[in-house]
């Protein structure tokens, strides 16, 4: 039977994992009574075997015996409830919360320690009502507000109906006119519009679309034309915006362009043009608002969970001190914990019931089964035929490795002697395999971690819950995939050394690669494609940056891909040669000496960091509104995109640390092209040193978050997933020594073409290494900073807001 300790841990809401009963500490003080008992009845009998006057048996004490029995249970039975403990309540605040304090009765009161433990029993009480109202208050609010959003949303829908029936009416007439919905003028940070069906001269407005506005008037929201409405009043009115977050190059470059407009032309706050409601905005809008209703329901959920397992805490430890007391006090205080706020309200339930009506009804059509899809998704369950092939591959690549590497020992193939063609095309596109799979095996290992420790990842990442890889899955696709490359390894020299035609053997690393990108784009329901998708939008976005509203998997990617820069190089080297032909002349001189190929070769070692840079860049205009385009022009480049985002200096600090890096990267890639010079040697030393300590703070100070001074564990942080400090220290100075291997490009290894091969793919591998390892640290910190907020749901944006404007 699993303690409920451990059930507990497994159970509770990692992020509220402070706010539930610390059931821990109340288990420390139970022993507490415990061992105090214990200590009082050994006291007690050695008091009773001191030698006594013993005057002989008499016939009348059975009778005296059982009369004590009746009257004790008299006694307990009456007095159990009222005078052992004493629960009251205080109101106080506001909010008219209860405070509850125990009274000990008689039985208790010389009792330190139960006195201690009923102490603490009231405070965590208190704390799990207290953060039971606050949620519950945040949930219910968030519910209110998307009601409203609901019921903009089919108020603008049935507008939009009106409109293409009045168009397609009007149509037939040419006498007619009535304004299209086809102009989407956009202005504001976001996609930020003013509400209007009024034409440019807004001089005519038909009694429906009066009797629509009339409605949607009834729930707040007011519109302006880009004419001046007379009023006696003259009291400011709202105009509402439909704000969809600029997430694609597209939204972007329109909003852009919309407020330069608007700063250089308008003033918006006079003469705002006019704006009309289109059918894509309000599918966006409803996009939107169904997502938060997912998340809210979620919230429900985890909400009545907090509940539930708080209350099973408060049960067991009462029982637990009953027995150890010898004592029936729990029952008077679980009366209490009962009639308290987090078990008696039921306000989430009927809210819950209430989304789950208007979820099925407005984003279902009415079919329940749909709806529970969307705002229950089950997880995939853990097959035992994944672990099955995860052995069976694994095995298979251990014995095809080992093949491979009698094979090549036999043939000489890591001779200088060796034929060059070998490792000038087979080198690179297996390189390209052995790296991708390494880093694979390494973030399947960092999944296991993450999982074991309680690190939500997935909501970290905002994955789905239903399509997110476990780590078992991880390790299945990386054993699959090397079984198979290593396969193609093993074939390739058996060929090679069958005295085939080398240009038809030397087409297979080409094969597997094109067959591998087919794989990775394939369009039917096989192998992953959810996971396979999603890897290719985060490369989209990566690609397409600033344009794209960066999140964290976006920016985590990113960084990745500048542990991957060797891998990068190698497909530029196969691209090339397969390209070029190169594997059928054996002229192998015409990449490695040509001028593109070297120029290439500087915009590879640059790309990773200017797309992480560029996740930290946008345009100057969304930050800040200029009135001069020449201004905008100037200080572009200083204007962080996650700035704009999440209103953080540091993204620009870290902008810096990019920049750095490539003139790093391009000077140890012009020292690798002129070995001699010792100008660009020092250059190199000078650059990477700069780039090196820069990486380390951040790596230390922001990523991780260690390095406080000021924290109660020396040099870490507060809060810590390990209980044993020393892996954090010994993890510091793991990162700190791997961060060094640039070292290896100046110190002038002599070694031949063969060696100085795997010597790179040795030190690249390095570099994978450490990013792996990296990679926990980094979301350990990241999952203990939505703990410290209590971040446990996604806080979806939403596309109505209301502007004051005057009439």
């Amino acid at each position: 039977m699993v303690k409920f300790s451990k059930e507990l841990e497994a159970q509770l809401i990692p992020e509220w994992k402070d706010a539930f009963v610390n059931y821990w500490q109340l288990k420390k003080n139970v022993k507490k009574i415990k061992l105090a008992r214990k200590k009082t009845d050994l006291e007690t009998h050695q008091q009773q075997d001191k030698p006594q006057h013993n005057y002989g048996v008499s016939i009348f004490d059975p009778i005296r015996y059982i009369f004590k029995k009746i009257t004790s249970k008299y006694h307990h039975g009456d007095n159990d409830q009222r005078d052992l403990i004493q629960v009251n309540s205080t109101i106080v605040g506001e909010n008219e919360e209860d405070i509850y304090q125990t009274e000990l009765g008689q039985l208790f009161s010389k009792a330190d320690e139960v006195k201690e433990f009923f102490e603490k029993l009231d405070e965590e009480l208190n704390k799990v009502n207290h953060f039971y109202r606050v949620r519950e208050s945040e949930f219910l609010n968030r519910g209110e507000t998307l009601n409203k959003q609901l019921e903009i949303l089919l108020d603008l829908k049935q507008i939009i109906n009106e409109r293409r029936r009045k168009s397609h009416l009007l149509r037939t007439d040419s006498r007619e006119s009535f304004p299209r919905s086809n102009s989407s003028s956009l202005r504001g940070s976001d996609y930020s519009e003013c509400v209007s069906d009024a034409d440019e001269t807004n001089s005519n407005i038909s009694s429906n679309q009066q009797d629509m506005i009339a409605a949607l008037e009834r729930n707040g929201v007011n519109f302006i034309g880009s004419t001046r409405m007379k009023t006696k009043s003259r009291k400011p009115r709202m105009c509402m915006r439909i704000d969809i977050p600029a997430t694609n190059p597209t939204r972007t470059i329109t909003s852009v362009t919309s407020m330069l407009w608007e700063d250089l032309v308008n003033n918006p706050k006079k003469d705002a043009p006019n704006d009309f409601i289109t059918r894509k905005k309000i599918q966006c809008a409803e996009k939107m608002i169904r997502a938060a209703f997912v998340e809210l329901y979620r919230g429900f959920g985890l909400l009545k969970t907090y509940s539930s397992l708080n209350m099973v805490a408060f049960t067991k430890i009462l029982k637990k001190f009953d027995k150890v007391a010898k004592q029936q006090a729990s029952g008077s205080y679980l009366k209490v914990v009962k009639r308290s706020h987090f078990i008696s309200s039921d306000k989430v339930v009927k809210l819950g019931d209430e989304v789950e009506s208007i979820f099925t009804k407005h984003f279902a059509n009415n079919d329940r089964k749909k709806a529970m899809k969307y705002l229950r998704p089950q997880p995939h369950k853990a097959s035992h035929m994944i672990t099955f092939l995860v052995g069976l591959f694994t095995g298979c690549f251990l014995t095809l490795f080992s093949v491979y590497a009698m094979l090549a020992h036999v043939s000489g193939m890591f001779s200088a002697s060796f034929e060059v063609g070998y490792m000038e095309t087979v080198y690179p596109v297996f390189s390209v395999f052995a790296l991708l799979s390494l880093h694979l095996f390494l973030y399947g290992c960092n999944l296991f971690m993450w999982k074991s420790t309680r690190i939500n990842y997935n909501f970290i990442f905002e994955f789905s819950q239903s399509t997110a890889l476990k780590y078992r899955d991880v390790f299945l696709i990386c054993t699959s995939f090397m079984t198979a490359v290593v396969g193609a390894m093993v074939i390739h020299l058996i060929l090679r050394s069958s005295h085939i035609a080398p240009h038809h053997v030397d087409a297979i690393p080409g094969v597997l690669l094109v067959v591998s990108i087919g794989l990775l784009i394939c369009p039917f329901n096989i192998f992953y494609r959810s996971t396979r998708y999603c890897f290719l939008r985060v490369i989209r976005n990566i690609a397409c940056s600033p344009f794209y509203k960066v999140v964290l998997v976006d920016f985590f990617m990113a960084d990745q891909l500048t542990s991957q820069i060797p891998l990068l190089r190698h497909m530029e080297s196969t691209a090339c040669y397969f390209l070029a032909g190169s594997f059928k002349t054996h002229q192998y001189e015409i990449c490695r000496s040509s001028r593109t190929f070297k120029e290439v070769a500087y915009v590879i070692s640059f790309l990773p960091y200017y797309w992480r840079a560029m996740q930290v860049t946008l345009i100057r205009i969304l930050c800040i509104r200029p009135h001069l385009v020449l201004e905008w022009l100037v200080i572009d480049e200083l204007c962080a995109r996650r700035w704009f985002d999440d209103g953080d200096n540091d993204h620009l600090a870290n902008m810096g640390k990019y920049v750095s890096a490539m003139l790093a990267a391009g000077a140890r890639l012009t020292f690798a092209m002129q070995p001699e010079g010792r100008l660009w040697w020092s250059i190199v030393v000078i650059t990477s040193s700069i780039a090196t300590v820069y990486q380390l703070y951040w790596d230390f100070v922001k990523d991780w978050g260690v390095l406080n001074t000021k924290s109660k564990n020396f040099l870490l942080r507060d809060d810590l997933i390990f209980r044993k400090k020393s892996i954090y220290y010994v993890s510091i100075a793991f990162n700190f020594v791997l961060r060094l291997v640039w070292v290896q490009t100046v110190m002038h290894f002599n070694m031949g073409t063969v060696e100085y091969r795997v010597l790179d793919f040795f030190m690249a591998s390095l570099e994978i290494i450490r990013r792996g390892h990296w990679n926990f640290y980094r979301v350990e910190n990241e999952h203990l900073n939505n703990v410290g907020k209590y971040r446990a749901v996604k806080t979806v944006p939403l596309p109505f807001s209301e502007m004051d404007t005057d009439d």
